[in-house]
């Protein structure tokens, strides 16, 4: 990371790293699933097959009165969306907000029939049993849009039917925004992106301080306040659905971040290949098993005007992505819509009662986002932009290219130098461009995995040329071994030149021709 960042520090603002976007998911445990409906029931003397009438439908009504109720007292409207997938309620909140102002409260209230899963009442003729069992249906859903002091502008959203699942939206900028106004430290917020800070370090510090523990409460507060209704059914337990988290690279000026952008934007497409994301992401690039892998190139835009270009390289439910923000800001986001994808060593409690220390999937809870959540995506930022580092500037590769294409001599032994031209030196240097290699270093077997056609000997006295030319270089008292900055140039920059630019060239003149 600090090698783009040095290369380009008199063009830079500052540097954070935050969470985004988060999506949190609140369920009831007490009607969390079918066997916990039924002893809700019991426990309130209601038959199985009076659920609807005399459990579930008391509960929506209470929802819709006061919500209505609420409505009435804070002046606002219930506004109902007819079609959900042709209706932005983004832009309409920003109009509410042009006019309202940017105080603390409740600014809007959406309702919408939407889909929901649900339960009904089942008597099985063959067994003779009465039971619960899962369904899906079709209620209301109510959002609830208000500003928080602590997190800004927020939802709450829950459908007027058993489970009553609820989804709660809020942006870690601005909830790092509060931080920042507590500590008296000006700032600029653009959007969701910060476009001045007057101290960055600070609010990294602050940034990486997130208390889970004060979001719970926040939590728990906007419930009290939006459902009251549904406290007799106990406290919510609140899930990560979704979340991003983001490190921007904020430039003085679009001028000096437009060509630097442009030059990444075009090489990363044709540079990363699909292990180098299961590496970013912290994965293994031997395991990836049947996740969907790919990547896509987007254009940004808001109505008719062109807000920018976004790539993003995808892993199963994780992704990291890459764009221009503002045109001013590079930003790198880690995304994902499931939280277990990602592995951390923690106490693990097994079937027998035994609790052991081992590396295991993240939970789904909301104490998983700091610090394990913030920084496994945090690292997975870094080491796309390390990657980034290494195709920024291709010229001191070009530059290195005669150099290498030399012969050396050692001990009367003469060994030939690379020519990327050749098939065979060119599949070397791909290889090493692995990212798992950028990061991890590689061995003489790791090389045998990709070079199939390679005989042992032959490998080892690559890896003798290699060494040699100063390409790469051998970590002391171990078989491992890392590429030298000499040859990440010339890897990079050679295959770049001969990939994106000689062979189309070439391409174009023989159809000329």
């Amino acid at each position: 990371m600090a090698n783009l960042i040095e290369r380009h520090r008199e063009k830079i603002v500052g540097v954070l790293s935050c969470f985004d976007r988060l999506v949190l998911q609140g369920t009831l445990p007490s009607v969390a699933y079918p066997q916990a409906v039924a002893t809700e029931l019991d426990r309130r003397d209601i038959r199985l097959f009076d659920y609807a009438k005399q459990f579930a439908l008391p509960f929506r009504e209470a929802i819709r009165a006061r919500t209505e109720q609420l409505a009435a007292q804070e002046g606002v409207e219930i506004e109902y969306i007819q079609r959900m997938k042709t209706f932005r309620k983004e832009d309409r909140i920003q109009q509410i907000l042009a006019a309202r102002g940017n105080r603390p409260g409740l600014v809007h209230i959406f309702s919408a029939m939407e889909p929901c899963p649900t339960y009904e009442p089942w008597h099985d003729k063959k067994t003779g049993c009465t039971f619960i069992r899962r369904d899906r249906g079709k209620c209301l859903h109510y959002y609830f849009y208000f500003i928080d002091e602590m997190l800004g502008l927020c939802f709450l959203s829950v459908p007027t039917w058993c489970p009553f699942r609820a989804l709660f939206y809020l942006n870690g900028h601005n909830w790092l925004a509060s931080k920042l106004r507590s500590a008296n430290i000006s700032y600029d917020l653009q959007d969701n992106a910060f476009a001045a800070i007057d101290d960055w370090d600070k609010a990294q510090q602050l940034s990486d301080r997130l208390m889970v523990k004060q979001l719970h409460t926040r939590l728990d507060a906007a419930v009290a306040r939006y459902l009251p209704d549904l406290e007799s059914l106990g406290r919510y337990h609140w899930s990560i659905l979704q979340a991003e988290y983001a490190t921007d690279i904020v430039f003085r000026s679009a001028e000096d971040l437009a060509p630097l952008y442009d030059h990444l934007l075009r090489t990363a497409i044709h540079a990363v290949k699909v292990g180098d994301v299961a590496t970013f992401l912290g994965h293994s690039p031997h395991r990836i098993g049947e996740r969907e892998t790919g990547g896509d190139f987007s254009i940004r835009r808001h109505g008719l005007r062109l807000e920018g270009t976004r790539i993003r390289h995808y892993l199963g439910p994780a992704s990291i992505k890459m764009y221009d923000k503002h045109g001013f800001i590079l930003r790198v986001e880690t995304t994902t819509n499931d939280v277990t994808f990602f592995r951390r060593h923690r106490m693990v409690e097994q079937r027998d009662g035994q609790r052991v220390f081992k590396l295991a999937a993240l939970r789904k809870s909301i104490y998983s986002l700091s610090p394990d959540l913030a920084s496994i995506s945090r690292a997975a930022n870094d080491r796309y932009i390390q990657f980034l580092s290494s195709i920024d500037d291709p010229t001191p590769g070009v530059k290195a290219l005669s150099k290498i294409s030399e012969s050396v001599e050692e001990r009367e032994h003469r060994y030939r130098g690379f020519n990327l031209f050749d098939d065979e030196d060119q599949t070397l240097f791909e290889v090493l461009c692995r990212a798992e290699f950028f990061i991890h270093g590689f061995r003489n077997r790791s090389l045998r995995q990709h070079l199939k056609q390679f005989r042992p000997s032959q490998i080892s006295r690559l890896l003798k040329r290699l060494r040699l030319h100063g390409i790469i270089k051998k970590v002391g008292n171990t078989y491992k071994y890392y590429l030298t900055q000499l040859g990440r140039h010339v890897a990079i920059a050679g295959l770049t030149l001969k990939n994106m630019f000689l062979v189309p060239e070439f391409a174009r003149a023989a159809i000329a021709y």
